[in-house]
This record gives C-alpha cells, sequence and structure tokens, in this order.
C-alpha cells in the first residue's frame, strides 16, 4: 500500500474531496456530453431530429447508466484488493474484467440493435420521428462496445484510487463529440445519424487514448495475455456488486419515466415544467453521486486494508458534505426557484409550475444525499444488496404512487407531486440507518466469538 494514497492515509475530509471533485466533473462532463447533441441538432434540424435526439439520448443514458452500476462491481473489487495489497488478483480482476464486459458489450450490442423498433414504438416516439429515432438508437447501439470499454476503464481508475483520469477520458470525448457535431450535422447535414456518429467516434478516440495511457502509466500493475481469461470465481465477486446496483439504476430511471408520464397527462405546462426541473435536479445530484462513487472506493480500499474505522469515518464525513450542499441548495431555491428555471423558458406559466415543483423536488437532494453515501457504503462492503433493497421499496411505496395520488389530488399545483421524489428518499435513509445498525450489531457478535 502507498502512503500517498489519500483514500487510506491522512486527512479524510481532504481524500473525499481530492477523489469527488474529478469524479464530480466527469459526471457534468457526461451530462454536457448528452446535452450537446441535443442543442446542436435543435440549431439546425427540424423538430423531428430534435425529438429523435431527444428520445434516443434519454434511452441511451438509462443503458448507460446500467453499465455504470455493473461496472461498480470493478471499482469496488479493486479497491479491495488495493486495500490488502492483493496486486496479483488485481490483475486476474482486470483481465477476466476484460473478457466478461466483453462479451457483456456483445450480447447487448445485438440485442437491442434487433429490438431497436419495439423500444421507440414503448417509448411513444412520434411517427414523424420514428425512422430518424431508430437510426440514431442503431447507431449508438453499434458504440455499445466502447460505452462498455470505457466506463470499465473508468472503473479500473477509481479502483486504484485515481478518479482524476477518468475526468480527462470523458473530456477528450465531449471535446470531440462538440467539434464532430457541428461538423455532421452543420456541414454535412447528416441530422440525427450524425448526432449519434460524432457521440460513438468521441468515445472511440476516448478508450483509445485511455489505453494507451493505461500502457504507458507506471499504474503499479502489469496485464499480461494470461491474465486474460474467464475467472468464474472473480466474476462472481464482480457481479454479486454490480448486479445489484445495475438493477436498482434501471429502476430507478424507469420510475422517472414513469412520474414524466404521469406529468404528461397533465398537459402542455405540466409536461414542460417536469421537464425542466428533471434537467436542474440532475445538475444538483452531481455532487451526492460524486460522494456515493468516491465513499464506496474509499471504504473498499480500507476494508480491504482492515482499516474499519477510517471506513466508517468517510461515510459519515462524506454525508455531512453532501448533506451540506442538500440543504444549501435546497433552501437557495425557495428564494431563486423562478430565476432558474427561467434559464430555461420564458413562458410565465411554465415558470410558475415549475417554481413551485422545484420547491419541493429540491429537497430531494438533501434527502437522497442520506441514502447516496450509505449505499456507497454498503457497496464497499459488498453489501450492494441492501441499497437494491431500500431503493425498491421506496420506488414502489412512495415515489411513484406518491407522484400519481398528489396529481390525482391536486391537479392545479405540481408543489404536493414534487415531494414524492424526497419522501422516497426520506423513507430509503431511513431504512438505511436501519440496515447499518443491523449490520454493526451483527459484525460485533461475530468478533465478539
Amino acid at each position: 500500500m502507498e502512503k500517498n494514497n489519500t483514500l487510506l492515509y491522512g486527512s479524510i475530509t481532504k481524500g473525499l474531496i481530492s477523489f469527488a471533485i474529478p469524479y464530480l466533473f466527469s459526471c457534468f462532463l457526461q451530462t454536457f456530453y448528452g446535452m450537446a447533441d441535443l442543442m446542436i441538432v435543435g440549431m439546425f434540424e427540424k423538430a423531428s431530429s430534435t425529438a429523435a435526439v431527444a428520445i434516443g439520448s434519454q434511452f441511451m443514458h438509462m443503458v448507460t447508466v446500467i453499465i455504470v452500476g455493473f461496472a461498480m462491481g470493478v471499482t469496488i473489487h479493486i479497491g479491495h484488493c488495493i486495500g490488502a495489497n492483493k496486486k496479483v488478483e488485481i490483475h486476474e480482476t482486470i483481465g477476466t474484467t476484460i473478457v466478461l464486459f466483453g462479451l457483456i458489450s456483445l450480447g447487448l450490442t445485438l440485442l437491442l440493435f434487433l429490438l431497436t423498433k419495439p423500444i421507440c414504438i414503448v417509448l411513444q416516439t412520434p411517427i414523424e420521428a420514428l425512422d430518424s429515432t431508430i437510426q440514431y438508437l442503431q447507431t449508438c447501439f453499434m458504440g455499445i462496445p466502447l460505452i462498455v470499454a470505457y466506463n470499465i476503464i473508468s472503473a479500473i481508475f477509481r479502483g486504484l484510487g485515481d478518479s482524476k483520469r477518468p475526468m480527462y477520458f470523458v473530456a477528450i470525448a465531449c471535446g470531440i463529440n462538440l467539434i464532430l457535431d457541428y461538423f455532421f450535422i452543420g456541414t454535412l447535414h447528416l441530422s440525427s445519424f450524425g448526432a449519434a456518429l460524432a457521440t460513438i467516434l468521441g468515445q472511440g478516440v476516448s478508450v483509445l487514448i485511455s489505453l494507451i495511457m493505461m500502457k504507458r502509466l507506471n499504474l503499479g500493475v502489469r496485464i499480461s495475455i494470461r491474465d486474460i481469461r474467464w475467472n468464474r470465481l472473480l466474476n462472481k465477486k464482480i457481479l454479486d456488486v454490480g448486479t445489484p446496483i445495475a438493477f436498482q439504476d434501471g429502476l430507478i430511471q424507469v420510475s422517472f419515466l414513469i412520474i414524466t408520464m404521469i406529468a404528461n397527462s397533465r398537459g402542455l405546462i405540466a409536461s414542460s415544467s417536469v421537464g425542466i426541473v428533471e434537467k436542474i435536479i440532475s445538475f444538483f445530484f452531481l455532487v451526492p453521486s460524486a460522494f456515493l462513487s468516491t465513499i464506496s472506493t474509499m471504504t473498499a480500499q480500507n476494508m480491504g486494508a482492515h482499516q474499519k474505522e477510517r471506513a466508517v469515518q468517510g461515510l459519515f464525513t462524506g454525508m455531512g458534505i453532501a448533506c451540506l450542499w442538500g440543504i444549501s441548495i435546497a433552501l437557495f431555491c425557495q428564494i431563486f426557484a423562478p430565476n432558474i428555471v427561467g434559464l430555461f423558458t420564458k413562458d410565465f406559466q411554465v415558470i410558475q409550475a415549475g417554481s413551485e415543483y422545484l420547491r419541493s423536488y429540491v429537497f430531494d437532494t438533501f434527502f437522497a444525499s442520506i441514502h447516496f453515501c450509505f449505499s456507497g457504503y454498503f457497496c464497499g462492503i459488498h453489501k450492494s444488496g441492501l441499497s437494491f433493497i431500500h431503493n425498491i421499496i421506496s420506488i414502489f411505496t412512495i415515489r411513484i404512487p406518491g407522484a400519481y395520488f398528489a396529481s390525482v389530488w391536486w391537479p392545479q399545483t405540481l408543489y404536493p407531486m414534487g415531494w414524492a421524489p424526497g419522501l422516497g428518499s426520506l423513507l430509503s435513509g431511513i431504512l438505511c440507518f436501519y440496515f447499518y445498525k443491523k449490520e454493526k450489531s451483527t459484525n460485533m457478535k461475530i468478533e465478539s466469538k
């Protein structure tokens, strides 16, 4: 174990922040990456092309979130090996990861490519945009191996304690995508196909550069051809952590789609307001998401190094920072909600309705900070199933039913509907405290024997 590893040694606060900030910027760039296609298509093309990219990019975001969930299993296991100083197992883990996720990417590409049209129909794609959406998605689906490769390489770096280089990789992809968007869409007028092509080419260059960096940098690991093989035991360890996270994140995205459908049923003003606020909230959530990843990596490394107390201290320190962000942004929005919503629209009715929704919904940033940090800790101790359980309970008992009944009982305002996600996160937080206490009690009994 190297003494300059801030997740294992030194100030916990400094270690958390130094890891979280690059991850935060990576998330920001990925969010902007998805918005760039939509913005540029909107500048040069007709409404059907804009709709195609909007619908297609939303589905691709869900696919990417699921891939990132699976990749978390790689980060956690490598982090545990770093803490335990098991260098040979790190090599073996990276090798079997290449095989495992290579097969996953090929299977996912083939399946989604064949189901493109049914997917577009389920997403209620307008008939005018159907062909463009199919073309956009099929092009993006061909790039799934590159999406998987980027996220796995980033997961490996983060497991090793390096969150800066994944930020550089996504920055490169984002820059290339932006340039190619203008060329393919603005100059060649390739419409939605050009947007998808720019996306996968940007990811391809990013993956190539990241592979070169992995080979040239002294990361403390050297992968040989012998390491690239199927390892059933290591694959099980990776999937035991990654699968619950992937399913959990996928279902959360589905719940967002359902809430959007509920809002759409209330008319154009409600639909526009909810759509704008969802984009705003997605930016606010970047901080809790960054601390989820940071705490999971810190926990895995310190558990591997048998530094359980430091892992727990990291959990509550990170939670304190994330919650401070959450309550600060919630209070800020109580005053400036109209100004924030007004950045996206000039329609007075949308600003008014969106402000009501934002003022209640924004408290979810605070409540989610609690269960996001706990989820990171549970993943770090190889108990990601607990994160899956509390999220599923929250989704099906409060988030979706709460949004539906608020829509029925208070049809004139979006304010009550905005409380559904926050109350769902509050329930998740309570369940997380229960799981944490129960896990701690169980460990104390085991250690006393």
